[in-house]
């Protein structure tokens, strides 16, 4: 699996976010893209997954050497971010079972297993919109992870969890995230620290932008 950006750019009204950016995110390597909060992280990851198009550049999905229309790409991506909701009415069973009518399992999992890799065996019928911050985020990080497919992003993927939730995340990226596509939108290195590749927004950001003037067209 390949992403190929050239000359990429998103903006919002007449300003621009990031700009210019040329790069290849290839399968089997873990990407981090970092800046701080509010420099475009997430706009870049959403134009990554096809959710948002470039207002510049182009980009281009390959999967051996076989160029993927955009709007089937989200059939080779797992996505857990903070902003991505949980439907709150279903238990947890439901919600996995549901999940997975899209996607498919990675060997060896089923909703047992995932229930038992999240350690909530008796939360199983309990609705979702009954459980903490720490335990959705818990949950959207487990049906990314345990689905098999080839690309997998990760937008801030510690958010509400404590320390015994980030050991246990950095137990999933060394158990699922190996012969994958893996980008992670972080500004903390503990998200990050294993990463192959590190790309920094704030490269892609005219100089008119860092030094606090308006780049519009």
């Amino acid at each position: 699996m390949q992403i190929i950006l050239e000359n990429i750019g998103r903006r919002f009204n007449r300003d621009w976010i990031f700009r210019g950016i040329d790069y290849s995110f290839t399968n089997g390597k873990i990407y981090a893209i970092l800046g701080p909060n509010g420099s475009g992280k997430s706009t870049l990851l959403q134009v990554l997954n096809g959710s948002l198009s470039p207002s510049a550049g182009t980009l281009g999905y390959f999967s051996a050497d076989k160029k993927i229309d955009i709007e089937n790409v989200y059939q080779y991506l797992s996505l857990a971010a903070p902003y991505l909701e949980l439907i709150e009415e279903f238990t947890l069973s439901e919600m996995i079972d549901f999940h997975f009518k899209f996607k498919t399992y990675k060997a060896g999992i089923d909703t047992s297993e995932l229930i038992s890799l999240l350690a909530m065996p008796e939360s199983k019928n309990k609705m979702i919109k009954y459980f903490s911050s720490g335990m959705k985020q818990r949950l959207k990080l487990a049906l990314a992870f345990c689905a098999d497919t080839p690309m997998l992003m990760l937008d801030e993927p510690t958010s509400n969890l404590d320390t015994q939730g980030v050991d246990w995340y950095l137990s999933l990226v060394r158990q699922f995230a190996k012969d994958r596509l893996t980008i992670i939108c972080s500004n903390q290195e503990h998200e990050y620290s294993f990463c192959d590749e590190r790309l920094s927004i704030v490269d892609f950001k005219r100089a008119e932008q860092r030094s606090g003037v308006n780049d519009s067209i």
